[in-house]
């Protein structure tokens, strides 16, 4: 079978030969078969045609005045490298130098005149079957390579998604404790500081469109607070943001709260509807601990300050 759609879309052959007789004579027979045909008269009209179209295979004379077949063939194969079709070299020479030589300049197969008209059909159906299905072949890979595109770029947007808190664009609570776990190995390796600061807000008497849009000014507020490209800032929780300094000490973490501090003072949010606590924590990583003990530090830092907030509200 040569392909599915014969029928409706039957397979050209272009038919090369210096002889009006034999060309016509081919295209009949051909014809016959099912197949749209095409004429050159000489190798140098099948290389123009060429150019314009791709026929699903070409019966080509070895023999003819100035380009011969094999000098047709040869250069069918520069001028269409992969998408050549499958060549059919028709010769009177039934020698074995003729035949090792079309198939060196890349002929499929060969046919010797007088032609046997049974084998040409045999030859041409086969030719035209595996170009089909090589061809088959090729759209099915170059589907499943688009198809792995598409799986890839959603593969991607899902763990951006994934990857970021969709409100304030800053990182999710889940890339967080990835981003944590890693920088806490890559410093246990060179026992190097790691810094935690958590800023608590705390709005009241606030619509949710309101609360959020400061949510908003606060976490780009927090971006622009970094002190290094490699600072790391996520929302923790509904009303809480973290912020990871690798390679920083203590002291360094209590200046980057300052400067946060003032200024999300400096932002246009009414006093009355946001409270605002901070808590920070710096330890080396070591085997013994885990990234969670530098969590919890904070947590507790962040509840004495909650508490002396409280107390000076009170």
């Amino acid at each position: 079978m040569i392909n599915p759609d014969f029928q409706q879309n039957p397979p050209q052959i272009l038919v090369v030969d210096d002889q009006k007789t034999l060309r016509l004579v081919l295209h009949k027979a051909m014809e016959k078969q099912g197949y749209q045909i095409i004429e050159a008269c000489n190798g140098q009209h099948c290389l123009d045609i060429c150019q314009k179209i791709t026929p699903d295979m070409i019966l080509l004379d070895a023999r003819m005045p100035g380009m011969d077949g094999f000098a047709c063939c040869s250069k069918l194969q520069t001028l269409m490298g992969d998408n050549c079709p499958p060549i059919l070299m028709i010769t009177v020479l039934d020698d074995q130098e003729s035949i090792e030589r079309a198939f060196q300049v890349g002929a499929s197969d060969y046919i010797t005149k007088p032609i046997d008209w049974g084998l040409l059909a045999q030859r041409v159906n086969r030719l035209l079957t595996s170009r089909w299905a090589i061809l088959e072949t090729r759209r099915q890979i170059e589907r499943e390579c688009r198809l792995t595109v598409s799986l890839e770029t959603a593969n991607r947007e899902l763990q951006n998604l994934a990857s970021t808190d969709s409100l304030t664009q800053v990182a999710s609570r889940s890339y967080f404790n990835e981003y944590l776990q890693r920088e806490w190995k890559r410093l246990q390796k060179y026992q190097l500081p790691l810094s935690l600061i958590m800023c608590k807000t705390d709005f009241a008497q606030i619509d949710t469109q309101g609360k959020d849009k400061y949510l908003c000014h606060i976490a780009d507020t927090m971006r622009k607070c970094k002190q290094r490209s490699t600072d790391f800032i996520a929302r923790y929780g509904d009303e809480t943001f973290v912020m990871i300094l690798a390679n920083t000490e203590a002291k360094e973490a209590e200046e980057v709260v300052k400067i946060i501090q003032n200024s999300i003072e400096s932002l246009d949010i009414q006093n009355e509807y946001l409270k605002i606590s901070f808590g920070t924590a710096t330890m080396i990583p070591i085997e013994e601990s885990s990234p969670y003990q530098l969590v919890k530090n904070v947590q507790q830092q962040l509840a004495i300050s909650d508490e002396k907030l409280r107390i000076i509200n009170y």
